[in-house]
């Protein structure tokens, strides 16, 4: 008798096609204000800022006669102990690179349900004027000042 093979699950098989995903953000830009340091009702530290990112509308296609926001304003936060301490020191005004993913984060508000879209930062550093992003060597901490 010839041994039989299993048939893979439709869970299996639904791993199997899904393309790989990627949760990836690098962003640069200015440090629109202080960090402010919250404790969250589950007792976790956050700290969290905004980076103002200037806006390229010719390579959107855009064509609105300079109509549209030159500039976009990132919500970032910090929940590593080590980013937090960096970031901690930073004036506002500064270049950051900041690494990190992009979360939604929901909680229960007095209107009810709401959610926010940032960016944990997993890795910042300031940069200096005129230094290139992305030159920097990354320590193994994750962060690097």
């Amino acid at each position: 008798m010839a041994a039989r093979t299993q048939s893979p699950s439709p869970d299996d098989l639904a791993v199997a096609t899904e393309p790989a995903t990627h949760n990836e953000v690098v962003l640069v830009g200015r440090l629109s204000g202080l960090p402010t340091s919250r404790t969250l009702p589950s007792g976790d530290e956050l700290l969290s800022w905004r980076l103002v990112v200037g806006r390229d509308n010719r390579a959107a296609g855009r064509t609105d006669g300079g109509r549209s926001p030159t500039i976009d304003t990132i919500d970032c936060v910090a929940r590593r102990a080590a980013v937090r301490r960096l970031a901690a020191k930073w004036i506002g005004g500064e270049v950051l690179e900041v690494r990190g993913a992009l979360r939604r984060r929901f909680w229960r508000g007095a209107q009810g349900p709401a959610s926010r879209c940032e960016v944990e930062v997993l890795e910042a550093k300031k940069l200096k004027p005129g230094a290139e992003p992305g030159r920097a060597v990354r320590r193994r901490s994750g962060t690097s000042a």
